[in-house]
C-alpha cells in the first residue's frame, strides 16, 4: 500500500508539473507572484527530466511577462504617485540584450530588475522624465522643480524595484 500511495503522489506530481508547464506555454500565468511560484517548483525538481522540461517554457514565460508590458504594469501598480516610465524597462531590456552574460539566467524580468538597480537606471531615467515639459503642463521646469520631481521618482521607483526583487530568495541563475 505504501508504494502505491507514493506512486499515486508521483502521478499527481507529474500531472501537476505538466499543468504548470502548459500554463507557462499558454501564458495563462502572467503575474510576478505566480511565475515566481512556478519557478520555485521548477528549481526544486528532483529529476533532471523535469528540470529540462521546465527550462524553455519558463524562459518563454518570463520573456512574455516583460515583453507584454506586464512587468511595467506591475511596477506602475507599486508606483501610483509617480508611475514608472516605460523607458526604464526599455533601457533595461536593451542593456540585458546587449550583455553577453545575460544568458546566466532564464528570467528576463529578474535580469531587467537587477540591471535597473545595478546600472543606476532609476536616477538617469528619473532625471530625464522630470525635465520633460509634459510633466509640467507644457512648460520647462526650473532646475529646483526638476530636482524635486527627480527625488520623488527615485524614491518611489527604487522602493518598487526593491519590493519586486524580494520575490527571489536566491538569484535565478544557471550554475
Amino acid at each position: 500500500m505504501h508504494s502505491s500511495s507514493r506512486s499515486s503522489r508521483g502521478k499527481r506530481s507529474q500531472a501537476s508539473v505538466r499543468q504548470m508547464i502548459e500554463s507557462l506555454r499558454n501564458h495563462t500565468v502572467n503575474t510576478l507572484t505566480e511565475l515566481c511560484r512556478i519557478e520555485r517548483v521548477a528549481t526544486s525538481c528532483e529529476s533532471e527530466e523535469e528540470m529540462q522540461a521546465f527550462q524553455e517554457p519558463m524562459a518563454s514565460a518570463w520573456d512574455h511577462y516583460v515583453n507584454s508590458n506586464q512587468l511595467l504594469l506591475e511596477l506602475r501598480g507599486l508606483t501610483r504617485n509617480y508611475p514608472v516610465s516605460s523607458s526604464l524597462i526599455d533601457e533595461a531590456r536593451g542593456l540585458v540584450s546587449e550583455d553577453p552574460n545575460s544568458n546566466r539566467s532564464w528570467n528576463l524580468a529578474w535580469l531587467c530588475l537587477v540591471t535597473i538597480r545595478d546600472k543606476g537606471l532609476i536616477l538617469t531615467c528619473a532625471q530625464s522624465e522630470a525635465q520633460k515639459p509634459e510633466m509640467w503642463g507644457g512648460r520647462h521646469p526650473s532646475p529646483d522643480e526638476a530636482e524635486q520631481l527627480t527625488r520623488c521618482f527615485v524614491y518611489e521607483w527604487t522602493q518598487a524595484v526593491d519590493k519586486m526583487l524580494r520575490h527571489w530568495h536566491t538569484a535565478p541563475v544557471w550554475y
